[in-house]
């Protein structure tokens, strides 16, 4: 059903509102990620049934996976549309976006950072230096892989499956993922493990992490936030960011990218939404692929 009147949204789109194929292809996003949430979270109902309710439970959904307020309320405005599309048609009586506020873009800066902004703090770095060199693949895997700081410091040299692509995570509550792993975090990880952690006196509390000090020890939190704040300042960025932002900025540029919201969430190891049905883990293959095909990084879609 959500398909049919989906092709039907595209259509007026098109042709009623003559809106350019990139706006188009971000409302039917959004449009298919409500789909995709109302599936999850056992409200497998069409369009018509759609209440209040279920897009309020949508919102704080996307707040809990890191999107920012902004690209809440960009994702609301599609759905505003589709419905308003769907009153036009007086194929539903009363609209249920029509009582719903975006959240309130305030004037500080959302707590994600856009790709020019990553890759301006990437660029901030002295990969002449042991520690930018370090630094390089603490900020490729956090950005790639959607890490929380704990789990990438606690991230072993055993779990990780560079040959094919990931590393295995032991997250909140000491469940176990298998995350997919960008091929520039593997190319800068590779190069940081061969090249500059050997040179270290690794102390033997640390000889399976990837991540540690110029003294062979474990790295610490703190350690992390202060080199990401300066490299944000160095890079011109007054956002005020953290380990957390590659997080969040991760999850809005896969989902904003048009990845699948069960994908989103089993990498980031969120719980299942769904509190009836045990949740049916995706193929690892798949995982992966919704990465490359919607991850920023990915140097396929930046040629």
């Amino acid at each position: 059903m959500w398909q049919s009147y989906s092709n039907a949204f595209k259509n007026y789109l098109t042709l009623e509102r003559s809106l350019a194929d990139n706006s188009i292809e971000a409302y039917l996003r959004d449009v298919e990620k409500l789909r995709q949430f109302l599936e999850l979270s056992n409200n497998d109902v069409g369009p018509f049934l759609v209440t209040e309710n279920h897009l309020y439970d949508y919102l704080r959904y996307l707040s809990d996976l890191g999107l920012s307020a902004f690209s809440q309320a960009r994702m609301l405005s599609g759905l505003k549309a589709f419905f308003k599309y769907l009153l036009f048609e007086n194929l539903i009586k009363t609209d249920p976006t029509h009582l719903i506020e975006g959240p309130k873009l305030s004037r500080q800066l959302p707590d994600t950072l856009n790709f020019p902004e990553i890759e301006a703090i990437l660029a901030a770095l002295d990969l002449s230096t042991l520690a930018g060199a370090r630094d390089r693949a603490i900020l490729e895997v956090l950005y790639s892989s959607g890490l929380r700081v704990s789990e990438l410091l606690d991230l072993r040299l055993t779990n990780c499956y560079f040959d094919i692509g990931f590393i295995r995570i032991f997250g909140k509550g000491s469940k176990v993922r298998l995350v997919p792993i960008g091929q520039d975090a593997i190319k800068y990880t590779q190069i940081y493990v061969d090249q500059i952690r050997s040179q270290f006196d690794i102390q033997k509390e640390a000889e399976d992490l990837v991540f540690l000090n110029q003294r062979g020890k474990p790295l610490s939190r703190i350690s992390v936030f202060k080199m990401i704040k300066k490299l944000a300042l160095e890079a011109g960025i007054k956002k005020t960011i953290s380990p957390h932002t590659f997080r969040h900025s991760f999850a809005t540029h896969l989902i904003e990218g048009g990845a699948d919201l069960r994908a989103v969430q089993q990498m980031l190891g969120h719980e299942s939404i769904t509190t009836t049905e045990i949740y049916t883990h995706l193929d690892r293959d798949y995982l992966r692929q919704m990465m490359i095909d919607y991850h920023p990084r990915n140097s396929r879609r930046h040629q």
